[in-house]
């Protein structure tokens, strides 16, 4: 389906204030917005204009009760300029799946990916043209309908903004795996992408990251053993020339980056397999020399080498080289940016398409 989405271009892109050497993590933005209303059962009003302030009243329900869901991807350019999307029918259909864990209505698929489509094509200056950058985009949906009391929201704003972005982490990282705090249990919204997940994180993380650790390693909320994930990321291990990464059991997010580095790895030759993981069988693997790498995945940290986890009082030793990883994250970045074939078509181009 086609759609007719009006654009109100800016009068002077701020583009060229921006350093792109030294672009500050999460507070600049680009010229424009997608936004779209829910209203009377139905989304209407798909258009693009100049980013601002968007008016809420205090009532409105996602300030009250939590109804707020987003998504996060990265687009690039490839050698010939044109802005290039990674697998943005992926993000449309998780960010679904997340509105049907709230309550909240689905978003059309096709206009999630022409809004995408529109929006970067118009703010296409301001993709980063340094290796390891990219052009962070941040579709999310809330409740803006104005009313106190327990119940599904009547109204929701879909919006997409974009924000220029540098590398994540440069160095290898420590992980905090977390005993007390919890991320999800089984029957929550461990695998939506929710607001109120992330909030729920932020103490855990500013206690780890006191403690020396970039990140928090969640385990289970019933016995605090098996891995889930860590905070911005879904996590692999190489055991013994093997991967495993933890089974999507209800409370893992079903990342993207994830399912796309398990088909490179098999691509690769590697066997992968998805499972219960405890911490212990970590442990003992890194005593008896068999763990060989640990890596997280996800669209803001692309691919995050771990050296070392830290649990209770003993430390987990994991590696200071991570060769297969590397590979990965190379590999991955150069199918990005069109540097490397695309065996599975995980591009698209982000052109605009005049109806």
């Amino acid at each position: 389906m086609q759609y007719n989405i009006p654009i109100t271009p800016i009068a002077q892109s701020k583009v060229h204030d921006l350093d792109f050497n030294n672009i500050p993590l999460g507070t600049t933005f680009t010229d424009h917005m997608f936004i779209c209303d829910y209203e009377d059962g139905k989304w209407i009003n798909p258009r693009i204009e100049p980013l601002r302030p968007v008016a809420t009243h205090p009532a409105a329900m996602a300030l009250h009760y939590g109804q707020a869901i987003f998504e996060g991807m990265k687009a690039y350019k490839d050698p010939n300029g044109d802005p290039m999307l990674f697998r943005p029918f992926e993000n449309a259909k998780r960010l679904n799946e997340s509105a049907d864990r709230m309550g909240m209505p689905d978003f059309p698929e096709d206009l999630f990916v022409e809004g995408l489509k529109q929006l970067v094509a118009l703010d296409a200056a301001w993709i980063p043209p340094q290796a390891g950058s990219a052009l962070y985009l941040r579709p999310f949906m809330y409740a803006d309908e104005a009313f106190i009391g327990m119940r599904a929201a009547t109204s929701y704003k879909f919006i997409i903004m974009a924000s220029p972005s540098g590398p994540y982490f440069s160095k290898h990282i420590r992980l905090w795996a977390e005993n007390h705090y919890i991320r999800a249990a089984h029957g929550g919204t461990g695998e939506a992408k929710a607001a109120g997940n992330y909030a729920a994180a932020i103490r855990p993380t500013e206690i780890a990251k006191a403690k020396g650790y970039d990140q928090v390693l969640w385990l289970d909320a019933a016995e605090h053993k098996y891995i889930q994930e860590v905070g911005t990321m879904n996590i692999f291990f190489k055991i013994d020339g093997k991967f495993i990464t933890p089974e999507l059991d209800g409370s893992v997010l079903h990342g993207i980056t994830r399912s796309s580095v398990i088909d490179l790895l098999r691509h690769f030759g590697y066997e992968v397999t998805e499972r219960r993981i405890t911490i212990d069988e970590i442990r003992d693997a890194s005593i008896n020399g068999t763990l060989e790498e640990a890596f997280g995945t996800g669209t803001a940290v692309g691919i995050a080498y771990i050296k070392e986890i830290g649990h209770g009082e003993d430390t987990i030793h994991v590696s200071e080289e991570s060769p297969v990883a590397v590979r990965v994250n190379n590999t991955l970045n150069e199918i990005k940016i069109g540097k490397e074939d695309d065996p599975f078509n995980w591009m698209v181009k982000a052109e605009r398409e005049l109806v």
